[in-house]
C-alpha cells in the first residue's frame, strides 16, 4: 500500500542527479540562501560584516533581492515593517558583535508589536564558541544571551549540515502566532567552507493556527448573547490574523461599540456607528469601557497604552481572546481564550444570537462628543488641522509609519486608517528612528503603492543616512519630518513634570538641502501648505521629504 507521505517524500531522477552532483564554488553560506529561497523568501533585508561575508557572497547566486541599509538598527526596522506589511517572515542578515547588537532595538519592536523577523547573524569561528577569551574580532562571551530576552527563540548552528534545519525551525518559530523575531547565528568558518552538500530544495515550516478551545468559546458566546451593555476592546491580533470583516460582523450580530487600541488602528470602520474609533487616552472613553457588562477583548493584553495607562478598571465580566498564552490575565481576571484572533471570532460567529440594540449608536455618539467637546476646551486647532492635513494628503491604500514624535502620538487616538494593516509605529517598544527605515521596508514589499514616513527632528537624526538607501533603490517613500528644534516630547513632559525641560533642545540641519545632497527632492512647507506639498511628493515617484517647522503640543492626558 502506498501512502501520501511516501509520494511526498520521494525524490525525482532530476533530484537525484542533481543531489549527487551538486554544483562547485558553493560554500555555507550558499546553505543560508538556498534554504531561505527554499521557504519561500524573496527578499533580504541587511548589512555586511567581515565574519557575515560567506553569506553575502552566496547572494549574488541566489534568485534572492537584497536590500541593504546603511545602520544595521534600520535594517532590522525595514525588516519589520516587511514582516508586518507581507505577514511573512523577513530575512535579516548581520555580521557578528557590533553589527549584531546594533539590531537589538529594532528587534525588540518587532517583538513587542508581533512582527516576524528571521534574524541570522554570523559567529566568531567554531573554534571560539562557548565563552573562552581568544580574541577573535568582534568575540562576545555569549552572543545569543543578548538576543534570549528579546526575540521568541535563538538558533546556533556549529556544523553545515544543521543550516537547513536551523532556519527551517526559525522561520516556523517567526510565524508561530503570536508573530515575532527569532535569531540564528553561525559560525564565519562554517560560512566560509565549501560545501559538499546538495542544493536545498523546497522546504515546509508552516506553522500550525492556534484554534480556540470550545468549552470556553461556548461560555463567551453565552455571556455576549446575554449581555445588556456589551462591548469590544480591538487590538493588533485582529490586525495580524486578518479577522477585521469577522470582527465588523460579530459587533453588527451583537451591536456591541467597539474601541480600537493603537496598534490595533483599522481593525474596525471608523465612521461606522459603533465606532469609538481609538480615543483609549480620554477618560471619557475609559469610563464607558468600564460600565460594560461584558467586555470582549480581542488580540490584545491590556498594557499600558491600551488601558489609558492602567488606570481602566473593568466592572464587567472580561472576555479576552490572545495568541500570546502570556499575556491572558496578565492586567486583568478574564475568561482567557488562548487562540487565534480569526478562528476565534469565526467560532463566536458560529454560536452567538443576533441582540437588538438600538441605543448603541446613540451611546457611542455621546462618549465621541464628549471627547470633542474636552478637545474643543483646550486651544489645540494647530495639531488638529496638521492630523486633518496628512489624512488628506495620503491615498487611502498607502500604508504609513509613525516614530515616536507628538504628531504620531496625536496620530494614535486621532488619525483614522481607513484600511486594515495600512498604519504602523513604534509604539510597542518605543524606541526613536523607527518611521523611515520601516517605511522602505514597506516600499520593498510593495513597489505599487507610495509610503508615508512621519519623524520629528530628533527621531530623524536617528536614520539620516537611509536617505541614501532610499535613493539607491528609488524607493517610493515620502518622509514628513516635523521640526520643532528638539525632542518635543519630551520637552512637553519634563517642563509638565519640573517646571522646565534638560537635554530636550537639539542643533539640526536644514533638512531641505540635506536631502537635497542625497539628490532627495525637499519642499519646506507649513500647516496651510501641507496637504498640497504632501500631496504631490505622494505623486511623484521616487523618495522625497517634505519639512514642517511647527511646535505642537499634546492633548491634556486624563490619567493623572
Amino acid at each position: 500500500m502506498t501512502h501520501d507521505h511516501d509520494l511526498v517524500l520521494r525524490p525525482t531522477a532530476a533530484q537525484t542527479e542533481a543531489a549527487l552532483d551538486p554544483p562547485a564554488g558553493r560554500n555555507g553560506g550558499d546553505l543560508v540562501v538556498e534554504t531561505l529561497a527554499g521557504l519561500g523568501a524573496t527578499t533580504v533585508f541587511g548589512l555586511p560584516g567581515q565574519h557575515a561575508l560567506g553569506m553575502f557572497d552566496a547572494l549574488r547566486r541566489s534568485s534572492l533581492r537584497y536590500v541593504g541599509l546603511r545602520v544595521e538598527n534600520n535594517a532590522g526596522f525595514a525588516a519589520d515593517a516587511y514582516g508586518r506589511v507581507t505577514g511573512e517572515a523577513a530575512p535579516l542578515l548581520l555580521s557578528t558583535g557590533p553589527g549584531a547588537l546594533m539590531s537589538l532595538a529594532a528587534l525588540q519592536e518587532a517583538a513587542a508589536a508581533s512582527a516576524p523577523v528571521l534574524a541570522i547573524g554570523s559567529q566568531v569561528p567554531a573554534a571560539g564558541l562557548g565563552g573562552g577569551r581568544h580574541g577573535y574580532l568582534h568575540e562576545l562571551r555569549d552572543q545569543q544571551a543578548s538576543f534570549r530576552d528579546i526575540v521568541k527563540s535563538v538558533h546556533t548552528v556549529r556544523t553545515q549540515s544543521q543550516i537547513p534545519s536551523a532556519i527551517a525551525a526559525a522561520w516556523e518559530s517567526a510565524l508561530t502566532a503570536p508573530h515575532g523575531p527569532v535569531w540564528v547565528e553561525i559560525p564565519q568558518d562554517v560560512l566560509l567552507a565549501e560545501t559538499i552538500l546538495p542544493v536545498v530544495t523546497a522546504m515546509d515550516a508552516t506553522p500550525e493556527e492556534i484554534a480556540p478551545r470550545p468549552e470556553l468559546t461556548a461560555v463567551a458566546a453565552d455571556l455576549l448573547a446575554r449581555a445588556e451593555r456589551p462591548a469590544v476592546i480591538a487590538g493588533g491580533g485582529v490586525v495580524r490574523a486578518d479577522a477585521s470583516g469577522k470582527l465588523l460582523a460579530l459587533a453588527e450580530r451583537l451591536n456591541a461599540p467597539v474601541v480600537t487600541t493603537f496598534g490595533g488602528k483599522g481593525a474596525f470602520p471608523w465612521e461606522h456607528p459603533l465606532s469609538l474609533q481609538s480615543w483609549l487616552e480620554d477618560r471619557h472613553t475609559t469610563d464607558f469601557l468600564e460600565d460594560a457588562d461584558v467586555l470582549l477583548v480581542v488580540g490584545s493584553g491590556l498594557g499600558e497604552l491600551s488601558s489609558n495607562y492602567h488606570t481602566f478598571a473593568p466592572r464587567g465580566r472580561v472576555i479576552q481572546i490572545e495568541a500570546d498564552a502570556g499575556k491572558l490575565e496578565s492586567n486583568h481576571p478574564a475568561l482567557g481564550i488562548h487562540a487565534d484572533a480569526r478562528l476565534a471570532l469565526q467560532a463566536l460567529l458560529e454560536t452567538v444570537p443576533e441582540r437588538p440594540d438600538p441605543t448603541a449608536p446613540e451611546r457611542v455618539r455621546t462618549v465621541l462628543a464628549k471627547v470633542r467637546d474636552r478637545l474643543d476646551a483646550q486651544d489645540l486647532g494647530l495639531e488638529r488641522r496638521i492630523v486633518d492635513a496628512v489624512r488628506a494628503a495620503l491615498p487611502d491604500a498607502a500604508p504609513s509609519f509613525w516614530d515616536m514624535t507628538i504628531l504620531a502620538y496625536w496620530a494614535w487616538s486621532a488619525f483614522d486608517p481607513r484600511r486594515p494593516n495600512t498604519m504602523h509605529s513604534a509604539q510597542g517598544a518605543g524606541g526613536l528612528g523607527y518611521g523611515f527605515p520601516a517605511a522602505l521596508g514597506a516600499a520593498a514589499a510593495d513597489p505599487t503603492r507610495p509610503v508615508l514616513a512621519v519623524s520629528g527632528d530628533g527621531g530623524a537624526m536617528y536614520s539620516i543616512a537611509e536617505l541614501a538607501t532610499a535613493k539607491q533603490y528609488g524607493f517610493d517613500v515620502t518622509w514628513l519630518i516635523v521640526d520643532d528644534g528638539g525632542y518635543g516630547i519630551l520637552r512637553e513632559y519634563m517642563t509638565d513634570a519640573f517646571g522646565e525641560a534638560t537635554a530636550t533642545e537639539l542643533a539640526r540641519p536644514d533638512f531641505v538641502a540635506l536631502a537635497g545632497s542625497f539628490g532627495v527632492p525637499a519642499v519646506l512647507s507649513s500647516p496651510d501648505t501641507l496637504t498640497e506639498d504632501l500631496a504631490a511628493a505622494l505623486r511623484t515617484p521616487g523618495p522625497s521629504v517634505v519639512v514642517l517647522p511647527a511646535l505642537l503640543r499634546m492633548f491634556e492626558p486624563t490619567h493623572l
